[in-house]
């Protein structure tokens, strides 16, 4: 477990009992503007699922650190649109990378407010009040189909196309880019949680909700991850914790 001001984090990046490479990949900085962390997803198999994701983190970082972008928000939005050029101009011109694309979840939080960014269809949390909130929204053929009411919930996990995302970094050349900022409340404590699909296609957000109502971030690790192993861990596994 890290600390940094008045925040608390852990991270765990796994690759499940079914997979020989691990394609996601997790990032934490420190920036002048707050904490960032970023989770993604890579698609496409093997080492360009991997070099994906690693690259997608790489390039986010390298520009948001050197833009100078004076609003968050856009800032953000151009450097998740920096990596998505570099992932879909690679998977254009060398064969040994077609296809290759990558979720992303980044998250910036500072002592004032937290700013996010989703592309695909890896989540992130927020638990507060003893109540978990998906705060974005998959980015997945399933989610298109509930959303137009062609299948319902309980449906949903037993999709054969459930692992089947719509939109993805490196995969069209102008990417569609979800992107919020709230404001935080030093009253009302906090946690985020960041994860891939190889988190939630095993685990329930009611099981989230009462994992995360731990004050102690190592023991709901532990937690989590021993119910995923034991569940098969069938997909990668990788997300982060952070605690006010």
């Amino acid at each position: 477990m890290n600390k940094a001001e008045r925040f608390e984090y852990v991270a765990v990046s796994q690759t499940g009992k079914k997979r020989k490479i691990n394609e996601d990949s997790v990032g934490i900085f420190r920036t002048e503007l707050g904490l960032l962390f970023i989770v993604c997803d890579g698609l496409g198999g093997g080492l360009s699922g991997e070099f994906a994701s690693k690259q997608t983190i790489k390039k986010i970082y390298n520009y948001f650190i050197t833009s100078n972008v004076i609003d968050t928000l856009p800032r953000i939005r151009n450097a998740v649109e920096n990596a998505n050029l570099f992932i879909y101009q690679k998977s254009k011109g060398n064969l040994n990378f077609k296809g290759m694309a990558s979720t992303c979840e980044l998250l910036l939080l500072n002592s004032a407010s937290f700013y996010w960014a989703h592309v695909g269809d890896s989540r992130i949390y927020i638990y507060q009040n003893k109540k978990l909130k998906q705060l974005t929204k998959d980015h997945s053929i399933v989610q298109e189909l509930m959303d137009v009411g062609k299948i319902k919930f309980r449906q949903a996990k037993k999709d054969p196309r459930i692992n089947v995302v719509s939109k993805a970094i490196g995969d069209l050349e102008i990417p569609s880019i979800d992107t919020s900022k709230m404001i935080l409340s030093a009253k009302h404590p906090f946690k985020f949680f960041i994860c891939t699909d190889g988190v939630t296609s095993v685990i329930s957000d009611s099981e989230l909700e009462a994992l995360l109502n731990s004050n102690d971030l190592k023991e709901t690790s532990s937690k989590l991850q021993n119910l995923i192993e034991r569940r098969g861990s069938p997909d990668n596994y990788s997300y982060i914790i952070v605690s006010s």
